[in-house]
Order: structure tokens, then sequence, then C-alpha cells
């Protein structure tokens, strides 16, 4: 019965923050709060907030150092896009465990910035201000709602 419970508040808690990404990225002139991959950031935050993947340091870190690698490699590396996008992830991958700041979704950046040509402020805007509400979000349901001490 409590996996029923925690699908069910790990799916609300989900479309509550999301929602509310979106509704500031198509509803208000604030600027782009969504990215792809914070719906696979709902699963660890909301699904499995123990995880040491799940901390807002890695959250927060991993985003940030994923999508510096691929906004590098989309400027500053002149290789066909078939080179810097498994480039790019193998690098943000290592410097995750490196730094030990390893969040799996943000694996995923390099590709999204690569292949979507951002601009240097995708870095604000959506990644750091996104990751900063997600995390916040995070941390009320999860220490003030559902009374869970996770952070390490």
């Amino acid at each position: 019965m409590g996996n029923i419970k925690q699908s069910f508040l790990a799916g609300l808690f989900s479309i509550i923050t999301i929602g509310i990404l979106t509704v500031l990225t198509y509803k208000t002139e604030l600027g782009i709060f969504l990215l792809a991959s914070f719906g696979s950031s709902m699963v660890l935050l909301y699904g499995y907030p123990e995880s040491p993947f799940a901390q807002p340091k890695n959250v927060f870190f991993g985003h940030v150092t994923t999508t510096l690698v691929g906004l590098f490699f989309l400027y500053l590396i002149p290789l066909p896009i078939f080179l810097t996008i498994p480039l790019a992830v193998g690098l943000g991958v290592g410097l995750m465990i490196l730094f030990n700041v390893t969040h799996p979704p943000a694996g995923g950046n390099p590709i999204i910035v690569i292949i979507g040509s951002v601009s240097l402020d995708y870095l604000l805007s959506p990644v750091i201000t996104g990751s900063v509400i997600i995390i916040v979000f995070a941390i009320v349901i999860n220490r003030f709602i559902l009374k869970k001490n996770i952070a390490k």
C-alpha cells in the first residue's frame, strides 16, 4: 500500500512542480523555465528523494555542469554534431562523477543544448532558475509536507 501512496504523491507533486514551470514559461514574460531533463529529475526528487542523486547540490550542479559542457562544445569545438554530442555527454557524465554532483537526468543536457543550438542565456534560464525552483519545491514538499529528512 505504501507504494501506491508514494507513486500517487510523486505523480501529484511532479504535476504541481512542472505545472508551475510551464505556467511561468508560457503565461508570463519572465522567460523559459522548462528543461526536458527536469521531467526525469521529478522521478528522483519525488519518487526516490533519499537517493544521493536527488540531493539539492547534485540536482543544481549536475544540471549546471552538463549544460556548461554542452555550451562549451556547441560554441568552441568545431566538430560535426555526430562527434560533439557523444563527446559532450561523456565529458559531462565524467565531470559530474568527478565533482560528486551526479544527477542522472542532467546527462541529457548536452544533447538538448547542442541539438537546440541554445544561446548562452540558456544557462541562466531555464537551467539555473528552473533548477532552483524544482529544488525549493522538492525541499518544501519532502521536508515540510512529507516530513522526510533527506538532505545530506
